[in-house]
């Protein structure tokens, strides 16, 4: 196996860097993870996210986990309101007798913890902020804002959308595409946002209106999760003058941006914990393409950023580390660079087609006839 005799430095700790570590393992590799976190409770995981047959879910299965992913799911928890600006529901999976669990979901928080619990101990290296690598012969030395270092013989960058080893292999940057999100979450849903709470019903709602987007999750813990979406300047959220750690101007923004929507939606925002998340949203080029290296590569939104309108980050993610793990422990290749060489093309390939979909996707969910784009879309699948 190529990679018998080599070091593997996976940096971040998101679910495709955890996939590949458990499948680097089970071929007995030498792995660790490189996470900026300090601790696994470091922080709240963010939304809910919905695991696909061939992707995301066949990871899962190839690593062994599929006993521990059938215990932690959500079942139901993909079911889907979509609603108009009015509040009136026009498509409801909860009352479709057609319905059924074909993408199940799971939180962020659960499926972290399966990965790293299916881990050897002391895999995930903690409070490794990545800041820097130089080559060491034909290795990586890698430093970390907490002043440590590590070798490597082969780093894997799992570190997203702001990759910092990304440049190690390509220049290439991302292009605006051309929509910002706002994140919030509504701790105690049932308590502190009932009507927004019995609306979602443990499930999704999407909203859309004046080509604009509100989509809603439930989460496991009572809470709820949600993203605004709007059409806005590359930069507007530094010129837009608004502090999101102020609660008061965010729903200012919300009351203004959102005018003439249900209250519903803004009795969300002010029920919400006042740390609120500003995303512009970016994508890679469709026609990417780099040199193959011998001992760098990456995988997840490092390697082919995208917007999250059509659901398949973590899948591309999971995807991305079962095709780099199979290549890797291939005995096709002559040598490292090689099978990475073969990885990042088909990689490439895949993501062009889907970046391709999410974007038509964006732009449909973000005018004046998104929801009529939607019901005729559910009612072919």
């Amino acid at each position: 196996m190529l990679i018998n005799d080599k070091k593997i430095a996976i940096v971040g700790g998101g679910p495709g860097g955890l996939t590949l570590a458990r499948l680097l393992q089970q071929s007995g590799a030498r792995v660790n993870v490189y996470e900026r976190d300090v601790t696994k409770e470091a922080r709240v995981q963010g939304a809910t996210l919905d695991l696909h047959e061939e992707s995301g879910l066949e990871a899962l299965r190839r690593a062994g986990l599929m006993e521990a992913f059938q215990a932690a799911y959500r079942p139901g928890a993909d079911k889907l309101r979509l609603i108009d600006k009015q509040g009136v529901i026009r498509l409801d999976n909860h009352e479709s007798e057609l319905y059924e669990e074909n993408r199940p979901e799971i939180d962020r928080g659960p499926l972290r913890k399966l990965l790293l619990d299916s881990l050897k101990t002391d895999t995930v290296i903690w409070n490794s902020q990545f800041v820097s690598m130089t080559p060491v012969g034909d290795a990586w030395k890698l430093t970390f804002k907490n002043g440590t270092s590590a070798e490597a013989d082969l780093v894997i960058a799992a570190d997203g959308a702001n990759s910092r080893i990304r440049p190690y292999s390509t220049s290439i940057k991302p292009f605006y595409a051309g929509i910002t999100i706002v994140e919030g979450a509504v701790y105690e849903a049932e308590r502190a946002a009932p009507r927004a709470s019995k609306l979602v019903k443990g499930g999704k709602v999407f909203a859309f209106g004046d080509s604009k987007s509100l989509i809603v999750s439930a989460k496991g813990d009572g809470s709820l999760t949600f993203y605004t979406g709007c059409k806005t300047d590359e930069h507007w959220v530094r010129d837009c003058g608004i502090d999101f750690t102020d609660k008061a101007q965010v729903v200012a923004w919300f009351k203004a941006e959102f005018a003439g929507w249900d209250s519903v939606w803004t009795e969300m925002i002010e029920a919400a914990d006042p740390h609120f998340i500003p995303r512009p949203q970016y994508c890679m080029p469709l026609d990417q393409s780099w040199e193959a290296r011998p001992n760098v590569t990456m995988l997840g939104d490092a390697a082919h950023l995208m917007p999250p309108y059509a659901g398949e980050g973590v899948n591309m993610a999971m995807l991305d580390a079962l095709e780099l793990s199979d290549s890797l422990t291939s005995d096709e290749f002559s040598d490292c660079r090689s099978a990475i060489a073969h990885y990042e093309k088909n990689m490439r390939a895949r993501a062009a087609d889907t970046a391709r979909m999410t974007l038509e996707s964006t732009a449909r969910l973000h005018s004046p006839d998104a929801i009529s784009w939607l019901i005729d879309l559910f009612s072919q699948s």
